[in-house]
């Protein structure tokens, strides 16, 4: 178990998650967030993903480990937060949320929130 925990990286800090989580929240209103690791396959294969947000407290998590490789792949960044049951809320479904994506829209109020977050996200991987 121990070498699943070092798997799941980068892990955002509590401050970090806590962002994340708010523009997830966010994105559900403007129906920019995919939910699942299926969804966010597809958004990263379709070239419309800006961000990955990736449950590090999933279980078993090789379930997941495919998406940082798709990511990388196609130049998206993304991140760990720690809870799941957390990112579940926070997309506004009632179970917890393993992987979620937030896509793409130019004429979004999101956009300058979003560039923000994947700068930071972006240091976290230096």
């Amino acid at each position: 178990m121990a070498e699943d925990t070092n798997a799941a990286w980068p892990v955002a800090d509590e401050a970090l998650s806590q962002q994340l989580l708010d523009l997830v929240q966010s994105a559900g209103h403007y129906r920019q967030i995919k939910k699942g690791a299926n969804e966010t396959t597809k958004t990263l294969n379709r070239g419309t993903s800006e961000l990955v947000i990736l449950a590090a407290d999933t279980t078993p998590l090789p379930i997941i480990l495919h998406l940082p490789l798709l990511c990388e792949d196609k130049n998206v960044p993304y991140v760990y937060v720690p809870s799941k049951l957390a990112l579940g809320r926070a997309t506004g479904v009632s179970r917890p949320v393993i992987a979620a994506s937030i896509t793409t829209n130019e004429a979004s109020d999101l956009t300058p929130q979003i560039r923000n977050l994947k700068i930071q996200v972006e240091r976290l991987m230096i």
